[in-house]
């Protein structure tokens, strides 16, 4: 299988993840560092093609979710089964109310850097470490109860993010996201803390009218990361390990 990191260009933020399920399989973790969806794609494929034994399962989680997705649509012979993990919703309309969901989470010091600091993102100036303050503060909005980070990404990449996430937010917002998973024909499981700001709704809701084989599973006390969540991560890892040995 391969785990599909988040961001976009947060590569190795699902090490963890990788490193508990090579236990019972072999596991890819592909770092992605184009700055365009098509080239995602297609460093995706490169690797998978060249060092996976196909076809497999994907396990994405938040914008690699989508892009497991828009990758499976594309190349259905390459996955058998994807694993959804903290997806962003898939529709416009679920939207809305993220950013303000974390806002209200964090202390007054706190929420004023945050909108400062997103201020920068929308307006294309924000630095490399700004964007690392502020994944840390969004960090903090999207968990329930944190335990430490064992994972040792490689820097994030302010111009992969603005340059992918410019593209995958348009592709909601005209409808084209939606349309692209009504392609997926393969088994698809989402699984979603009930504490993640994207809305559950917003996964589960279009996925299952686009989707045949769609399940979903809600996790309790849970945020965006399954895996660093005291109350939620032995039962996340047990229903990965459930759904790898399960077709």
């Amino acid at each position: 299988m391969a785990v599909v990191h988040g961001g976009p260009g947060a590569p190795g933020e699902m090490s963890t993840v990788a490193r508990e399920l090579s236990s019972v399989v072999g596991v890819l973790e592909p770092l992605l560092t184009a700055a365009s969806i098509d080239g995602q794609v297609e460093e995706l494929r490169a690797i998978l093609e060249a060092n996976g034994r196909l076809s497999l399962s994907l396990i994405g989680f938040s914008w690699g979710a989508w892009l497991s997705v828009i990758f499976t649509a594309r190349y259905p012979t390459y996955a058998n089964k994807l694993i959804l993990l903290s997806s962003g919703p898939f529709e416009e309309k679920y939207a809305a109310n993220i950013m303000q969901t974390r806002l209200q989470r964090l202390q007054k010091g706190e929420r004023k850097e945050a909108k400062a600091l997103y201020e920068a993102i929308i307006s294309s100036t924000l630095s490399r470490g700004s964007l690392i303050r502020f994944g840390q503060l969004i960090s903090k909005a999207d968990s329930y109860d944190l335990l430490p980070d064992e994972s040792q990404p490689s820097p994030v990449d302010p111009e992969v993010y603005r340059s992918v996430w410019d593209e995958a937010s348009k592709l909601r917002n005209i409808g084209h996201l939606l349309e692209i998973a009504q392609r997926i024909k393969c088994p698809v499981v989402a699984i979603h803390g009930d504490y993640d700001p994207h809305p559950a709704d917003g996964v589960k809701r279009p996925l299952s009218g686009a989707i045949e084989d769609f399940r979903f599973v809600l996790l309790k006390k849970c945020g965006h990361y399954p895996w660093r969540e005291r109350n939620a991560r032995d039962i996340f890892y047990r229903i990965l390990n459930a759904e790898i040995r399960q077709p």
